[in-house]
């Protein structure tokens, strides 16, 4: 008797497909929303997305749902979706989180940070301050990301790496507006900086010290700019 392979079936197939498109059409809207392209409260419908990407609606609705997910769009049952405001509550919590959990990577990874390691991190300052000086927006947040993360990787402690990683992508849009419209490029620079010297020297309790202030000073400033900014809106 012989045995037959079943074929691969064509609904999953097409839910492959469909899950492939949705991840490049997040990956496009994302860019969008943290670029500053999209403002807050901008209405994506899907209907003009489907059409200017030319694939169907489920793909899209797969990628809103995604991105709803991550924190940048809103998703309401009678308006559809639009892009999120940014919330003071919204930004305390992301950056308490951070605070409490980060300082902790940081104690159990520091001391096993290799040569190689550090050679990164010095390579990944250097581009961020390059990328500082030519404004390159959509960089900042990525770097801020690479670098928190590698200094974090030898913690052995994978479950709260990811949830740290998925914190820092939940800030990267947090981040930008941080850097670009209040004082905290210099001070990000000089901080990372320090940061990375205090390790180097193994003085890990004062990094660490370091960190959660660096986190929290963040945190504070994104808070007043968003409160002065809603000030502002409702005078108008």
């Amino acid at each position: 008797m012989t045995l037959e392979t079943k074929p691969v079936s064509r609904p999953a197939q097409k839910s492959l497909q469909h899950r492939t498109i949705a991840a490049a059409v997040a990956e496009n809207l994302r860019h969008r929303i943290l670029d500053g392209d999209f403002k807050a409260g901008f209405p994506l419908r899907q209907d003009a997305l489907a059409n200017e990407f030319g694939v169907s609606r489920i793909p899209i609705r797969e990628a809103l749902m995604q991105l709803e997910a991550e924190g940048l769009v809103k998703i309401h049952p009678h308006r559809g979706a639009i892009v999120s405001e940014l919330s003071t509550e919204e930004v305390q919590e992301l950056f308490e989180l951070r605070s409490l959990l980060e300082p902790r990577l940081l104690k159990a990874s520091a001391r096993h940070l290799t040569h190689d390691d550090y050679e990164k991190l010095n390579h990944i300052l250097q581009e961020y301050s390059a990328e500082l000086r030519a404004n390159h927006v959509r960089r900042w947040g990525e770097l801020n990301t690479e670098f928190h993360m590698l200094l974090y990787r030898h913690a052995g402690k994978p479950r709260a790496l990811a949830i740290v990683a998925n914190l820092l992508q939940e800030c990267d849009r947090h981040t930008r507006l941080q850097l670009s419209l209040t004082d905290g490029m210099k001070r990000a620079e000089t901080e990372h900086a320090e940061l990375l010297r205090l390790c180097e020297s193994g003085r890990i309790t004062d990094a660490c010290s370091l960190l959660e202030m660096h986190i929290e000073e963040v945190g504070r400033s994104l808070q007043v700019y968003i409160e002065n900014h809603q000030r502002t809106d409702t005078a108008l």
